[in-house]
């Protein structure tokens, strides 16, 4: 089962802000059989064609979903943060279409889908807010496929530099200086910029007195202005558990 009441809090917190959801209501989280695993940096955690019989929950780090092109380019799909499922999906499909690996050393709970299917039987109430976790990340990967279509480089970059603020704050992560330990490159690979051009923008937002990204940390300036050069509506992340 998980382990502390503080790798139990992240997954509540994450389940709450989302769905309003009580601790009640979310009865049974703390009782899963997990297996903790830790990883390094820049750690495959799973591959694209494998088949996998659980989920995965961060509970410390920073975790990227990507896909290869056959010649060796990298393309990040998405960025994960404690409290964040990355495979709920796999409850469902349960051979991966792409690979997950840590960005920065992570700790990560390990789920048998068994366990998670059993619970939501017992559950109804959890097993909604697991599929509103799987359709947010939906939600998150065509906001995505907007910001890399239609967006200068200035306002991808700041998009997700808003929604990781966003998606911290939501677990209680956003307290400044703020984690920021994704890379240059790892910002182009998610984008589609070089690392040029990021090295630009975030020159160009600190200069502009909205952020200051220093030693994996970044402290906000000036976020409603930011999010105005993002063209950021956090709408895409379903935070309001109104909606349920």
């Amino acid at each position: 089962m998980l382990k502390t009441a503080s790798d139990t809090d992240i997954l509540f917190r994450r389940l709450h802000r989302s769905t309003g959801l009580s601790v009640a209501d979310l009865e049974g989280l703390e009782t899963l059989p997990v297996r903790i695993r830790e990883f390094g940096r820049n750690e495959t955690i799973s591959r694209e064609g494998d088949r996998v019989a659980h989920c995965l929950l961060v509970l410390d780090g920073f975790v990227m979903r990507f896909q290869d092109t056959r010649d060796g380019k990298r393309q990040i799909l998405s960025f994960y943060v404690p409290g964040d499922i990355p495979d709920l999906q796999t409850l469902h499909l349960p051979t991966m279409d792409h690979s997950v690996a840590s960005i920065t050393p992570a700790r990560l709970a390990m789920i048998p889908h068994a366990a998670i299917w059993d619970l939501c039987e017992r559950n109804p109430l959890l097993a909604r807010a697991l599929w509103r976790e799987t359709l947010i990340d939906a939600s998150i990967a065509r906001t995505w496929v907007r910001c890399v279509g239609r967006l200068s480089a200035h306002a991808r970059v700041a998009h997700i530099l808003c929604e990781l603020y966003t998606r911290l704050d939501a677990v209680g992560l956003a307290e400044e200086p703020i984690p920021m330990p994704i890379t240059q490159s790892e910002f182009g690979d998610a984008m589609g910029l070089s690392v040029v051009q990021v090295n630009r923008t975030l020159r160009d937002l600190r200069e502009a007195g909205l952020i200051t990204v220093q030693k994996r940390q970044m402290r906000l300036h000036d976020l409603a202005r930011l999010q105005q050069v993002a063209d950021f509506n956090p709408l895409y992340l379903h935070l309001d558990p109104a909606e349920r």
